[in-house]
């Protein structure tokens, strides 16, 4: 690589709120995962500044600002339509609970701003021309592809043992290998992983599960015993080694939980008695997620089952979550999965929800002039599933007619 990057339209864009700091009289870098993916040659996301201003002045050189983390010397500047962290160079102290700092003291240098940093590959600063500032051989490090702690990696690590969990993720994301000496590290301190929020450790092992080299990512978690630190996931070795070995990518966060607990439930279908819903609640994902993914595993589970696609469970899954049980499945068993099949018989379907149903309780209640109860629900079922595998019309007369027959007795 060169000792200049050609900046991207993302730093471009920025280069208004860059040049207003430098033009202050303050020193500006752009720094940190939107640089090492212009080295990479990937696409640029969110761009972050690092400057020798204060909070405060930054906060005094732009109109719309928001203080989204001050106290460690973060401020989002907004202009027109983008926004930008801007965050001042600063040194931490010690942190005695693996997570934060104890205290943060703001600094005129550059260097000691990139000494705080994760890894080598993340210290790397350029300037609004494009001139690279890299301290710690993270281009290097870039070239040969490897994810190497910035100075001791047990100090970092001890700094915020997340680091651990954002290493294997490198791996599966960018398809590189981990030092041995930060691999080692990991080793000696993962059981400070306990020390972190589950909310933490769940966004970068959904990163991971979701990257383009997971295999590379869940060997360095089985190597490093990461995951026996995870929730539930102690002594789930097996089910992380059948994950692992998948040959397509994972393309959706509810995919990888579903492929997740259908490899638990399939290795251990004795042993691994635990509800789905208690399991994902200890990652502490949304109700909605834990609904879609029951869905799914059991939806897997079921075709793998009966082999065949069935119009009346695609009519109470729905189209999306039809098509991601056929997604998942493609991962276990791809000449069963059958996308193009399930979208072709939903399209097909006489009704899409009980509201298309010719036929309501108040139509029920009148015609058998009964009062509601149980029997209500078992008629609209009824007609709705008859409907639905098309041995009945949608018609409100004729359903009548049929449930005369069952329900007049």
């Amino acid at each position: 690589m060169n000792d200049q990057l050609t900046l991207t339209e993302e730093f471009k864009q920025a280069l208004p709120v860059f040049e207003r700091l430098t033009e202050a009289g303050y020193e500006a870098y752009f720094v940190g995962g939107s640089v090492r993916d212009a080295l990479l040659g990937l696409p640029v996301n969110d761009v972050d500044i690092a400057t020798s201003a204060r909070p405060e002045e930054v906060k005094a050189l732009f109109e719309k600002t928001v203080d989204i983390g001050i106290e460690h010397g973060t401020v989002l500047v907004m202009e027109g339509d983008n926004h930008y962290e801007i965050t001042t160079y600063r040194t931490e102290s010690t942190y005695k609970d693996f997570r934060r700092p104890d205290s943060v003291s703001f600094v005129r240098s550059l260097k000691e701003d990139l000494k705080r940093r994760d890894f080598t590959i993340n210290a790397i600063a350029i300037d609004k021309e494009g001139n690279i500032t890299d301290l710690f051989n993270g281009i290097e490090d870039l070239n040969k592809k490897i994810i190497r702690a910035v100075g001791d990696p047990n100090e970092r690590f001890h700094e915020d043992a997340l680091r651990m969990m954002r290493a294997v993720r490198f791996a599966a994301q960018l398809g590189f290998e981990i030092d041995d000496n930060t691999l080692e590290a990991t080793k000696e301190q993962v059981p400070l992983l306990e020390k972190i929020a589950v909310e933490r450790i769940n966004i970068e092992w959904i990163k991971l599960l979701t990257s383009k080299a997971r295999k590379r990512g869940l060997e360095a978690v089985i190597e490093t015993k990461l995951y026996e630190y995870c929730p539930e996931l102690a002594n789930k070795k097996m089910a992380l080694v059948y994950l692992a070995n998948g040959e397509k990518r994972i393309d959706s966060e509810r995919i990888a939980w579903s492929l997740l607990l259908y490899y638990i439930r399939y290795m251990q279908p004795r042993a691994y008695q635990e509800n789905i819903a208690s399991f994902l609640r200890q990652w502490k994902t949304s109700n909605q997620m834990i609904e879609d993914v029951k869905t799914i595993v059991l939806g897997m589970e079921e075709r793998l089952k009966t082999k065949t696609l069935d119009p009346y469970l695609i009519f109470n899954y729905g189209l999306d979550l039809s098509l991601d049980i056929e997604e998942a499945l493609s991962h276990v068993n791809k000449e069963l999965s059958n996308p193009e099949e399930v979208a072709t018989i939903y399209t097909e379907l006489p009704i899409h929800s009980r509201d298309d149903l010719d036929l309501s309780g108040h139509d029920l209640m009148t015609h058998f002039a009964k009062k509601p109860g149980p029997w209500l629900g078992e008629a609209i079922k009824l007609a709705e599933e008859k409907v639905i595998r098309k041995e009945w019309p949608n018609d409100k007369e004729t359903l009548l007619k049929y449930l005369e027959v069952i329900f007049n007795q």
